[in-house]
Parts: structure tokens; C-alpha cells; sequence
């Protein structure tokens, strides 16, 4: 009899992750250790055991799917960590791997080639999306004057986007849905790992990365 792999299915969307619950089901090389739709309970549900793959999503309400990863990495949980997500954005893919993700998949993946590739891992193979494999030549580059921008988490990626647009603090502080006192928390933040004095100066490298 074949060992099945275990699984923890991350993502806020309920209809999503019942889809995929059932895609890995239907599979004898795989079996569910776990459905949750937030990144604190993927860290309680792993308190006592560890699945073999961590199936998770990037953009979450609360904790990111960054911010997940960083957890489950800090706590030394050592399961295989595949990002499921819809961006196919350059710095996203390689903000995940560097952070230590094993891979990094599209939502929009044949389900077939999905199982495939999750075979694949258990192997000790980095997968990622074929579409996407361009970006791995960047992966192992030395840092450039645009590396800082590849650490941002995704919430001060959002906010840097809109301080380039011309947005100010309260502008942000609405469109987000956030206090303004965490806005100009991130920004701080932001000035810091820019190595920015101004806010200016921050959205002019930016805009000409």
C-alpha cells in the first residue's frame, strides 16, 4: 500500500478550498490533514503534528500568505510550503521563494498538472507555474538597487503603490480600510527599507524600478 501524502489546504475563499479538498481526495497518493481558512489557524492546526504539504494562499484577510509562511519557517516547521495563488507578479514569486516557500503555484493550474506537480515536490523538486519559470533566473541575482521592494510584505507593497500614485496618509488610511496611525506606521517602515528621506524620494525609486 502506498503512503499517502498529507495535506493543509490554506485559503479565505470556503468555495476554492472545498474544490481543491475534493481534487486531492479524489487522489490515493494524497490525503487531507486539514482545511482552514485563515493563516492563524494553519499555525494552530500544526501545533501538534505536521502535514507533508502546506497548500497556501498569498492573499488572505488578517495574516498574508507571506506572513503565514514566516510564522510556520520561524516555529521550525519543516512541511513542504507550495503558495497557491492568482498573482503572477515577478516580485511576489521571488519575495516567496527567498522567504523560503518550496513552491509556487497559479489558481488557474490544471488540475491535473496541480497533483503532478505536488508529486513532484515530495520529490524535493522546486515547482512553479510554467508561466513563471522565467523569473527563477532572478532568483539567485545578487541585490540590486530594487531588492529592498522584493521584501516588502504584501500590505506595504499596497500601501508604497498608493503613496506613488500621490496618495496621502488619510487618503490611504480610507481607501484601506485602516487606522491612520498604522499607515504611518507602515510608511515609516517603508522609508526605513527604502533608505528613503522623503516619501517622494521612496515612490520616485519605485516608479523607476
Amino acid at each position: 500500500m502506498t503512503l499517502a501524502y498529507s495535506v493543509l489546504v490554506v485559503d479565505d475563499h470556503p468555495l476554492l478550498r472545498n474544490g481543491i479538498c475534493q481534487l486531492l481526495q479524489a487522489e490515493d497518493e494524497f490525503e487531507l490533514f486539514g482545511e482552514v481558512g485563515a493563516g492563524i489557524d494553519a499555525l494552530a492546526a500544526m501545533r501538534g503534528d505536521e502535514p507533508d504539504i502546506v497548500l497556501l494562499d498569498l492573499n488572505m484577510k488578517g495574516m498574508s500568505g507571506l506572513d503565514t509562511l514566516n510564522a510556520i519557517r520561524a516555529d521550525g516547521i519543516t512541511s513542504k510550503v507550495v503558495i497557491l495563488t492568482v498573482s503572477d507578479n515577478k516580485q511576489d514569486v521571488i519575495r516567496l521563494l527567498r522567504a523560503g516557500a518550496d513552491g509556487y503555484l497559479l489558481k488557474d493550474s490544471d488540475p491535473d498538472e496541480l497533483i503532478a506537480q505536488l508529486k513532484q515536490i515530495m520529490l524535493g523538486e522546486t515547482i512553479i507555474s510554467e508561466q513563471l519559470r522565467p523569473y527563477l533566473q532572478d532568483l539567485n541575482q545578487p541585490d540590486s538597487d530594487t531588492s529592498w521592494i522584493m521584501e516588502l510584505t504584501p500590505r506595504e507593497l499596497q500601501i508604497l503603490q498608493l503613496v506613488a500614485e500621490g496618495m496621502r496618509n488619510r487618503a490611504i488610511s480610507d481607501s484601506l480600510h485602516i487606522s491612520e496611525g498604522t499607515v504611518k506606521v507602515h510608511i515609516k517602515n517603508l522609508l526605513r527599507k527604502a533608505e528613503a528621506k522623503s516619501r517622494t524620494e521612496m515612490a520616485v525609486r519605485y516608479l523607476n524600478q
